[in-house]
């Protein structure tokens, strides 16, 4: 099963299900808004995948962060707490995949992973 993490009205996360359904890929969502994500899970992404690729700097969260909570998400165990409680900050969509993890809409990372 297809496990998809994000906010149903972002851009990302629309063409990720635009794709997925495209390809006949059946795919089960999580919404941050309604589905608090937890630190384990955030942790589990980090194994895949960098802080860099996971934390997303561009978001509107970020830039409503202070320069000292900025900071601190230099470290990935600060970076983790802040993106619990303000998931905005996780780069949408993410997806976890037969024990994979893609982070963010990228059509040539989807077709290496779903059309083998």
């Amino acid at each position: 099963m297809v496990n998809i993490y994000g906010i149903p009205n972002c851009g990302s996360v629309k063409k990720a299900f635009s794709w997925l359904s495209e390809n006949g890929i059946k795919f089960q969502f999580h919404d941050f808004k309604n589905e608090p994500i937890s630190a384990k899970k955030i942790s589990e992404w980090l194994q895949q995948q960098p802080l860099e690729i996971l934390l997303n700097k561009k978001s509107t969260a970020w830039k409503g962060l202070t320069l000292v909570a900025q900071k601190k998400c230099t470290k990935e165990i600060d970076a983790i707490k802040i993106m619990e409680t303000t998931s905005n900050l996780i780069k949408r969509p993410v997806i976890e995949y037969e024990g994979k993890v893609l982070v963010g809409f990228d059509e040539e990372a989807y077709k290496e992973a779903f059309c083998k």
